[in-house]
């Protein structure tokens, strides 16, 4: 019989190696192993090959009548965009205009491309990776469009070119990788062996880059001496939109696999490219990094809870 302890003991062999690596990330960069240009270099490199190396290799194994899942697909959709929705609500009522995009965008925008995947794959194996890369192509285009619409809807100067936002979704590489990936799996086109080989060294060099840099860049002095708005941004992000998306996923019908997945996915910490976009911007970095710094950290205990909690009462 599986006890309480067996069930968390195995939730801590899932979650525990990613934030591992993410906490390994803060201490080699304070002891000066990691350096600023080593965080750029790797990061750009995990972004523009190995992690789509990832997703393309993910998708053509995968059974797509397996993984291609139209209603999970449409559900994450619109709770996605509900959950945009309800928190820019909130944001008008509650934080100050200047900094509302940054809070809306730290709110909702998860890093599912790295910390939700290497999660996926921990807890479901080549399900947890082939289904995870197809609703990963989905989160992209979802993510950056309403990213771009809520902080320039609070620029000063800037105003929103569609063609502009369209041109850079589409060169996406990530979104690249899926769409090139799902002619061939659907083609069922064998790659040569060592061509299979060779990308799997390439792209397992993804996630342990990827969580060093993440841990790499948070700054904790900066979070004990401003957070702001930032603690708020951060609770929506790791309890209430995770807890009221997956409670709203299993009332729709989903569970096991489908529902674990999308749990992994809405609690997943703000991604790091939210950053970035509010510098390029010129807004608030400082509450952008700090939103950041916040749910990476308290995603080693959310997380694990969830996990936890799905697997306990058997629905994941």
């Amino acid at each position: 019989m599986i006890t309480l302890l067996d069930t968390f003991l195995r939730t801590l062999e899932t979650t525990l190696p990613v934030f591992v690596m993410v906490f390994l990330g803060i201490g080699l960069r304070r002891i000066g192993w990691i350096d600023q240009p080593f965080i750029n270099t790797a990061s750009a490199l995990v972004f523009k090959a190995t992690l789509p190396t990832l997703v393309f290799l993910s998708i053509i194994r995968a059974d797509l009548d397996a993984t291609l899942n139209p209603p999970l697909l449409g559900f994450y959709l619109v709770a996605t965009l509900v959950s945009f929705g309800l928190v820019w609500l909130w944001a008008t009522r509650r934080i100050p205009h200047q900094d509302r995009g940054v809070y809306v965008q730290g709110a909702f925008r998860g890093n599912c491309g790295i910390v939700g995947l290497a999660l996926a794959a921990n807890l479901y194996g080549d399900y947890g990776l082939s289904a995870g890369g197809l609703l990963l192509g989905l989160v992209i285009v979802t993510y950056n469009t309403l990213s771009v619409a809520v902080l320039l809807a609070y620029h000063p100067e800037k105003s929103m070119n569609l063609a502009s936002t369209a041109r850079d979704i589409a060169r996406n590489p990530l979104i690249i990788a899926v769409l090139v990936a799902l002619p061939v799996a659907a083609s069922g086109i064998a790659l040569p062996d060592w061509v299979m080989t060779s990308g799997n060294y390439f792209a397992s060099l993804t996630l342990p880059l990827a969580l060093l840099c993440i841990g790499a860049t948070i700054s904790l002095k900066s979070l004990r001496t401003e957070s702001g708005p930032a603690l708020g941004s951060s609770f929506w992000k790791m309890v209430l939109l995770p807890a009221g998306c997956t409670l709203a996923a299993w009332l729709a019908g989903f569970e096991g696999q489908e529902l674990g997945l999308m749990f992994l996915f809405f609690a997943s910490p703000t991604a790091a490219a939210s950053f970035v976009m509010v510098k390029a911007l010129g807004g608030n970095a400082r509450m952008a990094a700090n939103i950041i710094a916040l749910t990476t950290l308290a995603a080693s205990l959310t997380i694990t809870l969830g996990v936890f909690l799905l697997q306990s009462f058997g629905v994941a």
